[in-house]
């Protein structure tokens, strides 16, 4: 039966990556780089106007280093969802190649199109992206200091539901069948980054967040790997929830100022940074890292709105959330000055001016202007 051999090759594919996943590449040393190449990616529908107002900023911020040849902004094409559906590629290859020529992305909102779009199965090129330059930490900080929240986030990137997304099988007209992938090394080395931010930042308390009571293998397997990488943390405090719950406990004022850091699967990361981001003030407010040894993706965490395109609101779209990535983007490789700058300017943005997402509201541009004019 042919769905047989099609899971057959998922099965020796994820085998093949696991023994991939064995030779891990070295963290880059950017201050040993030379030149550090910033891709500049504008992605679909309110991503090319919010990136266009953050390489403004970018620009501002950095111009010693731009007239220096230390840092280079470059604009990478091709990423539009009407390239990637002419071209029936997710990432097409030359633009994948142009990608891993650069250090960095700062990537705008891409579109995924859904079954009923009526196109090519394009699956996401944020999942493909993240799986082929091993980006396999999401990092989400949600920083509420008026309501004593200090949460980050670390979901686990390239494993899971997603990590198979587009490659299920349909037995029959009566039956389909998706995957989840939990593999032993994907899931310590996010265990480990997790817990060495904690520790690098006081000892911070740790929460392990899965369904491990029904997944019995592959959140049970999260679960207790996570907990094998804690005993390498005795000072840290860890402790684990079932991820409704932990849907429950972010909006329990009693509680919640509790979280610090949090260690997520791929599916749940996605949901629980959301609502957390909401809490924050809407997902239109926060920045994304996506971070591997070799590359980092940064990027706005909100979809590219298409909505607000067809209905010529586009301009008032909130750049917010692609410039907090800019700012992790900034600390990521090393200028932190530049990044408190930026996170001063982008605060006092967010406090005077009003972002509504039409035109009750302040401009993409308007927004920019005023976290120059602070810069």
């Amino acid at each position: 039966m042919e769905y047989i051999k099609d899971f057959e090759k998922i099965v020796a594919e994820q085998i093949a990556r696991v023994e991939r996943m064995k030779i891990s590449d070295e963290f880059v040393d950017f201050e040993k780089t030379d030149k550090i190449i910033i891709g500049i990616i504008d992605g679909d529908g309110i991503g090319p106007v919010i990136v266009k107002e953050a390489k403004r900023v970018l620009n501002e911020l950095l111009k010693d280093e731009l007239a220096s040849c230390k840092i280079e902004l470059r604009n990478i094409d091709g990423l539009t969802i009407e390239n990637r559906i002419a071209r029936n590629a997710t990432v097409p290859a030359d633009v994948l190649e142009e990608i891993k020529k650069c250090h960095i992305l700062l990537k705008g909102p891409t579109t995924t199109p859904s079954k009923a779009d009526n196109v090519p199965n394009i699956e996401s090129a944020n999942v493909t992206l993240r799986r082929e330059l091993d980006l396999f930490a999401n990092v989400r900080p949600v920083y509420i200091p008026e309501k004593n929240i200090d949460w980050v986030f670390y979901r686990e990137n390239t494993e899971g539901e997603y990590a198979l997304g587009s490659r299920g099988v349909e037995i029959s007209d009566d039956i389909s069948i998706d995957f989840k992938v939990t593999t032993t090394d994907g899931t310590k080395r996010i265990a480990k980054a997790a817990f060495e931010y904690a520790k690098s930042n006081g000892n911070k308390n740790v929460s392990i967040v899965t369904k491990a009571n029904i997944m019995k293998k592959t959140d049970g397997k999260f679960l207790d790997l996570c907990y094998q990488v804690a005993k390498d943390y005795p000072d840290i405090k860890v402790d684990d929830w079932y991820v409704d719950i932990m849907a429950a406990n972010l909006v329990n004022e009693q509680i919640r100022s509790n979280f610090n850091v949090f260690i997520l699967p791929n599916l749940y990361g996605d949901i629980i940074t959301d609502e957390a981001a909401q809490i924050q003030g809407g997902v239109g407010t926060a920045g994304s890292a996506n971070v591997g040894a070799r590359y980092a993706m940064f990027e706005a965490i909100h979809g590219s709105a298409p909505r607000m395109v067809s209905d010529g609101i586009a301009d008032y779209a909130n750049p917010s959330s692609i410039l907090k990535a800019s700012e992790m983007m900034l600390r990521h490789i090393g200028y932190t000055e530049k990044a408190d700058k930026l996170s001063v300017a982008l605060n006092y943005a967010q406090a005077n001016k009003r972002m509504t997402g039409d035109s009750s509201g302040e401009t993409a541009t308007a927004f920019a202007d005023c976290v120059l004019s602070r810069i």
